[in-house]
């Protein structure tokens, strides 16, 4: 991702280098070309595998994006297969491994290379914990609806800010790579500032420019935000002094914020503001709504970690010394892109607080004068890859960056639909009979989370009703009373919205004449060995628990006999009368919490092979997330398959079928494949 130019790490460009003759490798490390570097270190690791050669090759591919070639020689590296002795090596390391395994979705073994990174740290994380986070970040309701903007190129873009009737962005997207002027670590165009007129819908209207060359260098010209009047723009910029870059003791080229101001038509030269200091960037630099505080990210010295976000006073005699964001915000690692709303909340990009990835958008809400605890902002502003640089230009739409869909970045435009912060809702619990719908007197009832937490214990007096406000999330309601069957209900608590719930109790009829054991008919019917309940007693219970779905055993795998999961013609939405028969297997697979299943989905013979295999994959995932997401059923207890068109339950040669037929084998099956 091209944002990575303007984070300037010491350890991608030399700090790592071996004493002693360079190699050719060696030099196109130390000047940022870690295309070539990585060309001539696969050579050299051919003929000797140096540890120097093995960790510049890894950064090489980690810079450039080529992940799983990144992880497979940060595996190399941290199992010590090299020539050295001494098999020691850089804590950052494990970071970079966490971070490249994290977007190739091994979020397991990720967590082992963070715990291990956090342990050396003098830290720690709970791996259970962690991944049950990152599951929530994938499968919690959205907050927002994104899609790419029309003014995209195939070049790197990003840091989209909408003024008026303008959308001006950053790109490498410029002429100079056809004269031979390129950034050698991208083989690209130096970074410019680029501005586009656009309709209501950002759709471009006319030519996409640069801006003049008062503001675009031959260098990189990098984040930047305007005052509400458009007048002044801050830039991230090359530290230039005199026309020339300005180099540091390490021979890096940092990062300096620089100020504009548009006077008689024209922006005015750029102007180094005081706070930069040689040695060290500044970057990303936003405004406060009042325009009295400019927030940037910077690796000065006194941070907590790699890059830090911070603030300054703007004031129109001088501007005050940078301020911390302090130990809420910043980490270890890299906190970049600050946007604040107009009321007054941070968004930021972070790789040090847990996330689905690379970068991810954060936010912080301003409560008392204090940014909270960040939040992942979740799917589908995050993914596994790099996503950063989000910001508003009304209340509920904006901008962000990414890399989701190919190496280079893209400028995404999104539109907030729900409230992406915590707040609690008031819901309203009766309890009524479910033929005459009378309340219940003297019910108890029992309010828990998705985590069995007690929330509310009582029995109900003659109303059997109680109020409580609830976060939005998923709970379960548990009622019982004399006369009644016991019943436990879902409970979904939606954003912005008073709810009421209703759980409705049977009576429980008077006893039949006869009493005959279910069980007893179950095993007679199924002609099931008794000796099995001493030899395998869940095995046993499963076969013989008449409560739910029913388990059958067949060529010795045990499946649960459902009615058949049927799907439209050509759909993978969950049909409303499939819902009620998973309902049902939910409620049986939270009774037996150790089950593992496997969701087998099938489609009919219309269509292409290709597709069908595609739409039976949709169709299995899409009765796994319905078992997630509306059944409250640990996601990872429930792996998919689809098999297309492969296995029908009705051959239908030259789709010489029925519809009925097609429906039949439009079906899914569930197979206990742990217990």
């Amino acid at each position: 991702m091209i944002k990575k130019i303007i984070l300037v790490l010491a350890i991608c460009l030399g700090a790592q280098l071996a004493i002693g003759q360079k190699t050719r490798g060696d030099r196109f490390f130390e000047k940022g070309d870690f295309i070539n570097a990585a060309k001539h270190y696969e050579v050299a690791l051919q003929k000797e595998r140096h540890k120097k050669d093995l960790q510049n090759l890894a950064i090489s591919y980690y810079n450039t994006f080529e992940y799983r070639l990144a992880s497979r020689y940060l595996k190399q590296l941290v199992k010590g297969q090299f020539g050295e002795k001494d098999k020691s090596y850089d804590n950052e390391y494990n970071f970079k491994l966490y971070q490249i395994l994290s977007a190739l979705g091994d979020y397991e073994t990720a967590l082992e290379h963070l715990k291990v990174y956090k342990e050396n740290n003098s830290g720690s994380i709970d791996i259970a914990e962690s991944i049950e986070n990152i599951e929530t970040f994938k499968l919690k309701s959205p907050d927002y609806t994104v899609e790419k903007v029309q003014f995209n190129s195939d070049a790197s873009d990003f840091g989209a800010v909408k003024l008026q009737d303008k959308v001006y962005f950053t790109s490498d997207r410029g002429v100079d790579a056809v004269f031979g002027k390129t950034y050698k670590w991208t083989h690209q165009s130096f970074l410019d500032i680029f501005v586009t007129v656009v309709n209501e819908k950002n759709d471009t209207i006319g030519l996409t420019k640069p801006l003049p060359k008062t503001v675009n260098s031959k260098y990189h010209e990098g984040n930047f935000c305007f005052s509400k009047d458009g007048l002044t723009m801050y830039i991230s910029r090359s530290n230039i002094t005199n026309g020339k870059r300005e180099f540091n003791d390490d021979k890096l080229n940092n990062i300096h914020i620089y100020k504009s101001v548009f006077e008689n038509g024209v922006w005015s030269e750029l102007e180094k503001l005081p706070f930069n200091i040689n040695g060290f960037s500044y970057q990303h630099p936003a405004l406060s709504p009042q325009g009295d505080k400019l927030y940037f990210s910077s690796n000065m010295e006194g941070g907590y970690g790699s890059f830090d976000l911070y603030y300054v006073h703007l004031d129109e005699e001088e501007i005050s010394q940078p301020i911390n964001l302090g130990s809420q915000i910043n980490t270890e690692n890299r906190e970049h892109f600050p946007f604040i709303s107009e009321a007054g909340h941070l968004f930021f990009a972070s790789n040090g607080h847990l996330g689905l990835g690379m970068l991810d958008n954060f936010v912080s809400e301003l409560v008392n004068n204090s940014f909270t605890k960040p939040l992942n902002l979740g799917v589908p502003i995050n993914s596994q890859y790099d996503d950063f640089n989000l910001n508003y230009y009304n209340e509920t739409e904006g901008f962000f960056a990414s890399n989701r869909n190919k190496r280079s970045d893209n400028i995404f435009q999104f539109k907030e639909t729900g409230e992406i912060f915590i707040r609690e809702y008031m819901n309203t619990f009766e309890i009524r009979d479910a033929v005459t719908k009378n309340e219940i007197p003297n019910v108890k009832v029992l309010l828990t989370t998705k985590k069995n937490k007690t929330l509310y214990s009582n029995t109900l007096d003659d109303s059997a009703v109680f109020n409580m406000n609830l976060l939005a999330d998923n709970y379960q309601l548990e009622a019982e009373t004399e006369g009644y069957y016991k019943k436990t209900l879902a409970i979904t608590v939606l954003e912005k919205k008073d709810q009421t719930h209703v759980l409705y109790l049977k009576v429980i009829p008077p006893p039949p004449p006869v009493v005959i054991d279910p069980v007893e008919a179950v095993i007679a019917e199924k002609k099931i060995d008794i000796k099995l309940k001493e030899k395998d007693p869940t095995r046993f219970a499963l076969l013989t628990d008449v409560e739910g779905p029913p388990v059958v055993e067949k060529d010795g795998k045990l499946f649960f006999e459902l009615e058949p999961i049927y799907f439209d013609f050509n759909m993978w939405d969950i049909r409303a009368d499939s819902k009620k028969i998973l309902d049902a297997l939910a409620a049986k697979l939270e009774r037996y919490p150790e089950i593992n299943l496997k969701i087998s989905a099938h489609t009919d013979s219309r269509g292409t092979v290709k597709y069908n295999q595609y739409l039976s994959e949709r169709r299995a995932e899409s009765t796994r997330n319905y078992l997630a997401l509306e059944g409250f059923i640990n996601a990872r207890r429930l792996a998919f398959k689809g098999f297309g068109e492969l296995m029908p339950m009705v051959p239908c040669p030259m789709l010489n079928c029925t519809e009925e037929e097609h429906q039949l084998n439009r079906r899914s099956e569930f197979e206990i494949t742990k217990y």
